[in-house]
This record gives structure tokens, sequence and C-alpha cells, in this order.
């Protein structure tokens, strides 16, 4: 007996089922989020939805940039940096920073805590200071030490299995 049921598909997590790995991660509904911050380039945002919270006390979340981005580096080397949590009807703006990073031509961009770019309208933002940072495989994680909280009411933007999608609070 392999554990399996009837109907699931198993396999080993190897280089030739890369693509049914990533499947099957995609398979857990997240959150979306832009994360920011101020690099040698200037203001630099990723989407992404590797959030997690990690401790409440004391208030600490992390993420994970992927060693594959061309931003990684900037990333792992901030001291500061924001979380954005997206609503529903913020999809292009997931989908601005998931091409590109640099361009922070939009409107109501302010500054935080290190420089680090803040953009408007989310139901939550995250303002950081990098407590650790941890090797993860292909990726890296970036814990930080949340210093500031803002908050708006509204419906989540999620992410699943490759498409977004909304979370409703009804």
């Amino acid at each position: 007996m392999d554990g399996s049921f009837m109907g699931e598909h198993s396999f080993s997590p190897d280089a030739e089922n890369a693509r049914a790995l990533r499947d099957a991660l995609g398979r857990f509904a997240t959150g979306v989020t832009v994360v920011t911050t101020q690099s040698d380039q200037g203001p630099l945002g990723i989407t992404a939805n590797s959030f997690a919270s990690l401790s409440l006390d004391p208030a600490l979340v992390l993420w994970a940039p992927g060693k594959f981005s061309r931003r990684f580096e900037a990333f792992t080397a901030a001291e500061h940096f924001a979380i954005h949590v997206l609503g529903a009807e913020q999809m292009d703006l997931a989908r601005h920073f998931a091409r590109d990073g640099l361009d922070f031509d939009l409107p109501n961009i302010t500054k935080g805590v290190g420089d680090t770019p803040l953009l408007a309208g989310c139901l939550a933002r995250f303002e950081c200071r990098r407590h650790a940072l941890y090797p993860g495989g292909d990726h890296a994680i970036v814990v930080g030490e949340v210093l500031r909280v803002s908050t708006n009411e509204g419906a989540g933007l999620s992410f699943f299995a490759g498409s977004y999608g909304a979370i409703a609070t009804d």
C-alpha cells in the first residue's frame, strides 16, 4: 500500500516532476502581496504570494523571494521593506509589479520607514525592518519585524491554480 487514494496522483518531487510539483503547490489558495523597498536603483517592487505571519510577540512576518528573480539581491539586502496585502480590485497592481519592479509611476505613492515606497488602498500594509534571512532552497526566507501596520476593509485578492480571484468577507 502506497498511501494513495482512488483517483489520486502521487509522485516524487524530483526534476522529472517539477511541473507537477508546481501545479500541486498551486492548489493552495494564497493571498497576493506586493513587497516594496528602496534599492540602489530607486523604488523597487515585486508581486509575491509567499507571505505569512510568523509571530505576534514579537510581531514578525515572512516572505520568500526566488533566487531566479532579477530583484532577488536587492530584496535580500534590504534593511526595510513593506508588504502590501492586495484587495480584489487591485489585480492590475499585482500584474504591474509581476512585470516591472522599477515602474512606480502610480498615483498616491508615499514613503514609509526607511524611505520604503508605500502603495495606497491595500487591505493591509506591514512596514518592516529585516529581522533575519535564511536559505530556503531556490528561495530565501526573509523575516521582517513589523514596525507599523495599516488596514482597510474589503475583499482580498487570491491566487489559485495560476489564476487570480477574490476572497469575499461575507
